[in-house]
């Protein structure tokens, strides 16, 4: 097997973090009063897994967190100056908005109940502490006026981004994987019970029980577990004699060691991998996204700038030695942009009871 095959293999784990931005508004130190810490410089892996402490020391009273990558902070919305000592003592960097994290999660909920509609997607923005629907090319007519009529309902708490091309999943017919009907990619190499697998995306999962490192060849895995809509991963048991690295293929003859999972932090830089399209990076954009495909509803994903095209399905989304996430789908190509969204690999490992090798 070529080495771009083999390491089309990763594990990765990428997983949902608070989500919200902040830029702080420190009042006056009065006479003798202790200095407020400065925010800790910190990397990207290092913010998520302090947003996590930090929304849970808050009981989940924090409108979200963002990493401010130029800074090299964390910061966290907050809603009263309780809060916003908690997050500054936590070497974090508080952001007074003016939407609670109950208002928020509570038009989220109503966009749960009324607008499922096939070509739409939410997440909570950080930046500008509002629920950020987009609604691709699919939605008009009656479709858009269903939606145009929720969304009136919920005011100024949520904002319209309409998308280019359509939400579907990003399954040809990539690098990788095939089936006999189809190519997807592989994401991270994985072991379970002691046992050498692999993850894909649950779409592709559901289409083969077995797959090959290339068209027409001899079976190299078998599907065990296929979870897609409500979620996208599947976990695919090796059956042959082929290796197995812990590492990301770069396309340039290079491989990206992975050597952690991660939680994903909205303002975080990473990089996508996949067989149609090769490596791309992007930004974090969101947390938690509900995505309406067409096949179905799926929840818990990270929204992010990163292209991506049929086939890059199942392919590794990485920040470093950090395995973020899951190729799932999204719109646009990687010739004029688009936008992707990914199963977080954390929750995937939790869910499979599988672990990095």
């Amino acid at each position: 097997m070529t080495s771009a095959r083999k390491s089309g293999r990763r594990a990765a784990l990428a997983g949902v973090g608070a989500v919200v931005l902040a830029a702080t508004a420190l009042g006056t130190q009065g006479a003798g009063a202790t200095p407020s810490p400065e925010p800790q410089h910190l990397t990207a892996a290092q913010a998520g897994k302090l947003a996590q402490r930090i929304g849970a020391d808050l009981k989940g009273a924090s409108p979200g967190a963002y990493y401010d990558a130029a800074a090299k902070k964390l910061v966290v919305n907050v809603v009263d100056p309780a809060s916003a000592a908690t997050v500054r003592a936590a070497g974090a960097e508080p952001r007074t908005v003016t939407r609670t994290a109950r208002q928020l999660a509570a038009a989220r909920h109503t966009l749960d109940t009324d607008a499922r509609i096939p070509g739409t997607a939410w997440s909570v923005d950080p930046k500008t502490n509002k629920v950020v629907v987009k609604a691709d090319s699919t939605v008009r007519g009656a479709k858009l006026d269903r939606l145009t009529k929720v969304l009136a309902s919920l005011g100024d708490t949520v904002t319209l981004q309409r998308t280019k091309g359509a939400f579907r999943p990003t399954l040809a017919g990539g690098d990788a994987i095939w089936a006999p009907s189809a190519r997807c990619s592989l994401g991270f190499n994985v072991t379970k019970g002691g046992q050498p697998h692999f993850l894909t995306a649950g779409h592709c999962g559901n289409i083969s029980n077995t797959w090959s490192d290339r068209r027409g060849g001899s079976a190299i895995g078998r599907t065990v577990t296929s979870v897609f809509p409500g979620h996208d991963y599947a976990l695919v048991r090796y059956t042959g004699g082929t290796d197995h690295p812990s590492a990301v293929d770069l396309y340039n003859g290079g491989q990206q060691p992975i050597t952690q999972a991660a939680e994903a932090t909205v303002g975080e830089n990473v990089q996508r991998s996949g067989s149609t399209t090769q490596v791309h990076d992007g930004q974090v954009t969101g947390l938690d996204a509900t995505v309406n495909y067409s096949e179905g509803t799926v929840t818990g994903m990270i929204d992010t700038s990163v292209c991506a095209e049929p086939g890059d399905s199942g392919g590794a989304l990485f920040d470093g030695t950090s395995a973020i996430g899951l190729t799932s789908g999204g719109s646009g190509d990687c010739s004029s942009g688009g936008e992707t969204f990914f199963q977080p690999v954390t929750n995937a490992l939790s869910d499979l009871g599988a672990q990095l090798p």
